[in-house]
């Protein structure tokens, strides 16, 4: 049999996480037997000179490293740079090449959630590393936005009010709140000036249907979760990794 073909993870302390699992499946599926794909946490981000040396074709990027990869990295694509953020490395002759696919996964789900509706505007709540690829996504798509936070640089929770969400029919959570296994949590703004008109999408895929997705739907509005947007981003890295166009 050829040589296996390595690919991974890397990030800390990777307790649980959504790759390691869709690729088994994948490469069973596929009936791909010269590849693995296995998690390093690793304590230290300069851990990763020794995974290069060990001839990893490439790998995910996950928290806390999505940032601090960047400077051991020889190029980035352009969403990477913009979003400041890269999930993606390829390895080619010991050239660290990296991507963000997230920014791929985000904008296939949001084209089919909105299923060719037009929405002009959209809030973003959160400002974190997920906002910014979500920024990054909105501008593609010419979608203006407003970030909200509880920060008061920005638009603050406490701010919203049926106005502004009558104006904004999209509304995304980049925030963490509501993963499991804290189910009972949501981002606080006001779920009654949700309508048939709204489209709410929630990073969070663990519960299947969040609080915030639950209230958003009572309300009328069309819903969707991050685990399409996970595989799609899974996807697109392979591809990456496989020079596939």
């Amino acid at each position: 049999m050829d040589k296996i073909r390595k690919y991974g993870l890397i990030g800390y302390p990777l307790t649980y996480s959504f790759s390691p699992s869709y690729f088994a499946v994948k490469f069973e599926e596929k009936g791909i037997i010269d590849a693995e794909y296995i998690s390093y946490p690793l304590e230290r981000i300069e851990g990763i000179k020794g995974l290069i040396d060990s001839g990893i074709l490439g790998f995910n990027v996950t928290i806390p490293y999505k940032e601090q990869i960047i400077p051991y990295l020889d190029e980035l694509s352009d969403a990477a740079r913009t979003v400041g953020a890269v999930n993606t490395v390829q390895v080619v002759d010991g050239k660290l090449i990296g991507y963000n696919t997230d920014v791929y996964g985000l904008e296939n789900s949001l084209y089919r959630l909105l299923d060719r509706a037009y929405v002009d505007k959209a809030l973003i709540l959160g400002t974190g590393g997920a906002s910014k690829a979500c920024q990054y996504v909105l501008d593609q798509m010419g979608i203006e936005y407003k970030l909200v936070s509880r920060n008061s640089k920005y638009l603050t929770y406490d701010q919203l009010d049926t106005e502004i969400l009558a104006d904004h029919k999209l509304i995304v959570n980049t925030t963490p709140l509501g993963t499991s296994p804290n189910v009972d949590k949501c981002p606080d703004i006001p779920y009654k000036s949700f309508g048939a008109s709204h489209f709410a999408f929630d990073l969070v895929y663990n519960p299947e249907k969040s609080l915030f997705l639950t209230r958003a739907e009572k309300r009328g509005a069309a819903i969707m979760n991050g685990l399409s947007m996970l595989y799609d981003q899974a996807d697109e890295s392979w591809k990456i990794w496989n020079r596939i166009s």
